[in-house]
C-alpha cells in the first residue's frame, strides 16, 4: 500500500500538470484593492490642517508644515522664493543661526525649510524640544542681514558657473520658452534679477507665503492622535497670519507650431536637447494616471522605454535620453532630451519627434503597456514600505481634490487602462508639431537646426532665458579692437611714448584673495611675470600650497597636490604665444591667432568679440563697446575627449605706473566659482621663479 501511495505521489504532477499547454500565457490575476489605513485628519481653528500617520516601528516622528498659497510671481526679483527658502533658518529673535543648528544636532534631528514648508525630524523622545526649535522658526525667522548677504554672494557665484553648465542653461531656456512672462514657473534668477533682491523684499515674501490659513500639518512616526493634537495644539495653534494666497496660473504657452530655441555654448562639443510642450493637465483629472503610463513607455520608463531604445540602443546617439512629465495644479509639462554630440544633433531632434509622433499616430504595444504597468504597480508597492507615503496619499487627496478612495482603487485604475486609453491621451495631451525644441550647444549645430522651425527661424536666448540679438558683425578689424584695448589701459599714450614705458618694466607681482563658497576660508594667489615672457603662479592657503607653475621662457611645469607635471611641447608654443605686459600688442608678431567674431551681450554689455587660438586652447574674448576694456573671457581647453571651460569677468580698473588693471574678478571651472580682489600689485621689485618650481 506504501508503494502505491509512493507511486502516485510521483505520478500526481504529471497528472496535474501535463495536461497545461505552455504555449498559453495564463491570465493575470485581478488587481487587489490596497488596503491602506486612513489618516487621520483634523484641522486647527487658526486653519491648519492635520494629517496623521501612526507608525509605531521605529521612536521617531517628523513634522512637515507645508504652505497652502500659490506659487508667487518674483517678477523684477525672479527668484525670491529660492532666496527666502534658503534664508528661513538662518536665525530667529531668540537663536542664531549657529545656535540653531547647535541645538539640533545635540539631539540627533534634522530641520530644513524651503520656499513653502519648514520640516521636522527627531527621535520621539526629544520631540518636544526639536518642535520648540521649529515653531520658534515658523513664528520668529528674522532674516540677519549678514545672513542675507551670504546667501546673496553665493547665489551670485552660482549664477555665475550657470554659464558653464549647459543643463542648466537648457533648463532655464526651458522654462522661458514653455510658460509665459508672468507665470512663476515662467521665472529664470538672473544676475540682474539677484541684485533687486534685499532683506525686505525676503522679510515680505516670507509673510505673505508661511501663513497658517490653508496650510497643511503632516505629522508620520512615532505618535498617536491623543498625543498629536496636544502637540500641535501647544506648538503651532497660535501661529496666525493673512489668508492663503491663490491664484489660477493657467497652462503654459500652447504653440501654434515648432519653435526652435538655441543657447550658445562656445567649444561646446555636445549638444543639450530638451523638446518640450504644455499640457492642459491637473493632477485630479481622471487622465492623469494614464498619462503617466504614457510618459513612461515614451522615456521615463527606462531602458525598456522608446526613446531609450531608439536614440541609445538603436542609434548610439546618446548614453541617455528620457521623457519627465510634470503635472501639477499651476501648470503642466512634458520634457524630453538628453545629450548628443554635435554632429547627431539634428538626427536626435528627428528621431525625439518621431517617437512622439509615433505614440500619438498608433497604438502601443499590449507588451510595452503590460511592462509599464507591472513596473508602475512595483513601485507603488514599494512605496506602500515606507511610514511617509500613507501621510503624503492623504495630504494629496486633499489638495487635488480626489476621491477618498483614489490610492486604494490605484492598482485597478492602473490595470485597466487599455491601448485605447494610452492613444486617446496621446493624441489629446501630447505633440510633435507645436513643441519648444531648445538646444545649448555649438554654433556649428545652428544652421542644421533651421528646418525645425515652424518659421525657419531660430529664437536665440542666453544662459538665463533672456532673448538675445544674433551675433552682430563687427565695424572694427581684430588689429583696430587689439589697438583701441591697448589706447583705453595706457590713458591713449603713443606708441613710441608706449614702448618706452614698458621697455622699463622687468617685473611684475600681483596678490589676489580669492574666496569661495565652498571653502571656508579665503585662499592666497601670487602671479609674477618677468621679461619677457617668464611667468609664475602659485596658489596657497592656511600653511598649504594647492598649486604652482612656472615657465621660464623655454621650459616650465606644475605641481598639484604632489603631483608634478612637465609642459608639453604643445604647451611651451603656447606660451611662447603670450609674451610681454601686456600680450594682446604682440599677437600679430607672436603667432597668435586671432579673429573678430562680431558683437555679443556679455554681463549686460554690448562687446566685441575676439576669438584667440594659441594652439593649445581657444579663449573668447569681450572688449566692452563704448570703453574697449577687456571685461571678460571665456576659455576652452580640450584634452582628448573631454573639454574644460573657464569663464572670467573683471571690473574695479585701477592704475598703476599709468597701466589699468583689473582690481575683482570672478573665475568659474563648472560648479567652482572664486570671486577674487587684488591685495597688492607690485612693478620692477625683486621677483624670482624659485618659489614656483
Amino acid at each position: 500500500m506504501r508503494k502505491y501511495i509512493l507511486t502516485i505521489g510521483l505520478l500526481l504532477p504529471t497528472l496535474l500538470f501535463g495536461q497545461i499547454d505552455r504555449s498559453i500565457r495564463p491570465a493575470a490575476a485581478p488587481a487587489p484593492t490596497i488596503n491602506i489605513e486612513d489618516s487621520k485628519v483634523f484641522t486647527l481653528d487658526n486653519g491648519i490642517t492635520v494629517i496623521l500617520s501612526e507608525n509605531h516601528k521605529i521612536p521617531r516622528v517628523s513634522f512637515n508644515l507645508v504652505m497652502g498659497s500659490s506659487p508667487m510671481l518674483g517678477r523684477e526679483r525672479a527668484g525670491l522664493d529660492v532666496i527666502a527658502g534658503s534664508l528661513i533658518m538662518s536665525g530667529t529673535d531668540e537663536r542664531s543661526k549657529d545656535d540653531i543648528d547647535s541645538e539640533i544636532d545635540y539631539i540627533g534631528a534634522s530641520l530644513s525649510a524651503d520656499e513653502n514648508s519648514i520640516y521636522l525630524s527627531c527621535l520621539t523622545k526629544h520631540m518636544e524640544k526639536g518642535l520648540t526649535i521649529m515653531s520658534d522658526v515658523m513664528n520668529n525667522a528674522n532674516f540677519p542681514l549678514d545672513e542675507v548677504d551670504r546667501i546673496l554672494r553665493q547665489n551670485e557665484s552660482s549664477l555665475l558657473s550657470t554659464k558653464s553648465d549647459p543643463s542648466a542653461m537648457a533648463a532655464n531656456a526651458e522654462a522661458a520658452a514653455t510658460f509665459p512672462k508672468g507665470h512663476p514657473y515662467g521665472e529664470v534668477m538672473t544676475p540682474e534679477s539677484l541684485k533687486k533682491i534685499d532683506r525686505e523684499s525676503i522679510v515680505e515674501y516670507y509673510n505673505k507665503m508661511f501663513t497658517a490659513q490653508g496650510s497643511y500639518l503632516v505629522v508620520v512616526g512615532d505618535i498617536n492622535l491623543e498625543d498629536t493634537k496636544a502637540a500641535v495644539e501647544k506648538y503651532f495653534a497660535s501661529w496666525a497670519g493673512g489668508e492663503a494666497e491663490k491664484v489660477e496660473w493657467g497652462t503654459g504657452k500652447m504653440n501654434q507650431g515648432n519653435r526652435v530655441v538655441f543657447v550658445k555654448k562656445v567649444g561646446a562639443v555636445q549638444s543639450v536637447i530638451n523638446v518640450s510642450f504644455a499640457m492642459n493637465l491637473k493632477p485630479g483629472h481622471k487622465d492623469y494616471l494614464k498619462v503617466n503610463v504614457l510618459n513612461s513607455i515614451l522615456g521615463a520608463g527606462g531602458f525598456a522605454s522608446r526613446l531609450m531604445q531608439n536614440l541609445r540602443e538603436d542609434k548610439a546617439y546618446t548614453y541617455g535620453c528620457y521623457s519627465r512629465a510634470r503635472i501639477t495644479n499651476d501648470g503642466s509639462w512634458l520634457s524630453a532630451g538628453g545629450n548628443f554630440r554635435n554632429e547627431v544633433t539634428d538626427s536626435a531632434i528627428t528621431q525625439i519627434l518621431y517617437e512622439i509622433d509615433g505614440i500619438i499616430e498608433d497604438y502601443v504595444t499590449a507588451e510595452e503597456l503590460s511592462l509599464m504597468k507591472a513596473s508602475m504597480s512595483g513601485s507603488f508597492a514599494r512605496s506602500l514600505e515606507r511610514p511617509t507615503t500613507v501621510a503624503r496619499f492623504a495630504l494629496n487627496i486633499i489638495k487635488n481634490d480626489l476621491p477618498k478612495d483614489y490610492y486604494q482603487k490605484y492598482l485597478k485604475e492602473l490595470d485597466a487602462i487599455t491601448v485605447e486609453d494610452i492613444l486617446e491621451v496621446a493624441q489629446k495631451y501630447f505633440t510633435a508639431k507645436k513643441c519648444n525644441i531648445i538646444v545649448v550647444g555649438n554654433e556649428i549645430v545652428l544652421e542644421s537646426l533651421l528646418k525645425f522651425d515652424a518659421d525657419g527661424e531660430i529664437e536665440l536666448m542666453d544662459a538665463y532665458g533672456n532673448q538675445v540679438k544674433e551675433t552682430i558683425l563687427s565695424d572694427l578689424s581684430a588689429d583696430e579692437i587689439l589697438t583701441n584695448y591697448v589706447a583705453a589701459i595706457t590713458n591713449n599714450l603713443s606708441a613710441k611714448k608706449l614702448r618706452k614705458k614698458l621697455k622699463k618694466i622687468k617685473s611684475m607681482k600681483e596678490v589676489q584673495e580669492l574666496t569661495m563658497s565652498q571653502i571656508p576660508f579665503p585662499l592666497k594667489a601670487t602671479r609674477i611675470w618677468m621679461a619677457p615672457n617668464m611667468q609664475g603662479e602659485k596658489t596657497e592657503g592656511q600653511g598649504m600650497v594647492f598649486n604652482k607653475s612656472y615657465f621660464d621662457g623655454k621650459t616650465g611645469g606644475s605641481e598639484s597636490q604632489g603631483n608634478k607635471e612637465v609642459l608639453t611641447d604643445e604647451e611651451i608654443s603656447a606660451k611662447l604665444k603670450t609674451t610681454g605686459l601686456i600680450p594682446e600688442m604682440n599677437y600679430s608678431t607672436s603667432g597668435m591667432k586671432y579673429e573678430v567674431k562680431g558683437i555679443e551681450r556679455f554681463d549686460g554689455k554690448d562687446c566685441y568679440v575676439l576669438k584667440i587660438d594659441d594652439g593649445k586652447s581657444i579663449s573668447f574674448d569681450y572688449f566692452e563697446k563704448e570703453t574697449f576694456m577687456k571685461i571678460g573671457s571665456i576659455a576652452i581647453e580640450t584634452n582628448g575627449e573631454e573639454t574644460q571651460e573657464i569663464n572670467q569677468s573683471f571690473s574695479d580698473f585701477e592704475t598703476t605706473e599709468g597701466i589699468l588693471f583689473p582690481t575683482t574678478f570672478t573665475l568659474s571651472v563648472g560648479e567652482m566659482v572664486f570671486n577674487g580682489k587684488l591685495l597688492s600689485r607690485e612693478l620692477n621689485g625683486d621677483v624670482s621663479l624659485d618659489g614656483y618650481k
